[in-house]
């Protein structure tokens, strides 16, 4: 079976990205990495994916003033471009329309920094420290229209400590991140996970947790 061709999007530095890129290096793996692309042209991650040897675009949001559909029909001619299979976010700060994710329905995947649906949204770490809670984590799901709410298909989970702040929370889950994004596009690749009324199987199995 032909390797999926993957495109990566990001704004920043993609450490999630390099994940990716290190897993898609096993010949074996059924993802390759065809081109990672920025909103921002001076995003640190383009550089990391040059020195890949990886192709890059950029496609700067700012030049389509605020016609968010414009901006999206020049990313979507950039992937058409790449004859690309799979798109995964990968700190790509940018709210996507309906029309866009239409266009990728249940081929565009996104990592949140929780265990969805539990703090959709941004400062994740934080909320689970004020909110007490025992458990965080790390969710991989498919993008759907509403912000963090499409078909989970991979979680990771790590203890809260006792005497956890922001950023040794943060840091524990981003550990987690980087096993679990390369371990759901697998699955995806693979053409492993089906969405049966809103939720993810694998191989007819739900997935609950990864290892």
């Amino acid at each position: 079976m032909a390797r999926k061709r993957v495109a990566i999007l990001i704004s920043g530095r993609g450490s999630n990205m390099v994940a990716l890129i290190e897993a898609a290096k096993d010949a074996s793996y059924p993802a390759e990495i065809a081109v990672v692309i920025s909103n921002e042209p001076d995003a640190e991650g383009l550089a990391h994916a040059r020195s890949a040897g990886i192709a890059t675009a950029v496609v700067d949001h700012r030049v389509h003033g605020k016609n968010r559909e414009a901006f999206e029909r020049a990313l979507q001619a950039e992937l058409a471009v790449h004859r690309i299979d799979l798109v995964c976010l990968a700190g790509f700060m940018r709210l996507l329309t309906p029309w866009f994710v239409e266009q990728w329905n249940g081929r565009m995947l996104n990592i949140h920094p929780a265990l969805l649906p539990a703090f959709k949204g941004l400062d994740t770490h934080a909320r689970a420290l004020a909110s007490g809670a025992k458990i965080h984590g790390a969710t991989v799901h498919f993008v759907v229209p509403e912000m963090d709410s499409g078909a989970i298909i991979a979680q990771g989970v790590v203890p809260v400590a006792d005497g956890d702040n922001e950023a040794t929370l943060a840091a524990r889950v981003l550990e987690v991140e980087h096993r679990l994004y390369p371990l759901a596009l697998k699955l995806v690749a693979e053409g492993r996970v089906r969405v049966v009324d809103g939720r993810c199987l694998i191989d007819g199995v739900p997935m609950l947790n990864s290892p």
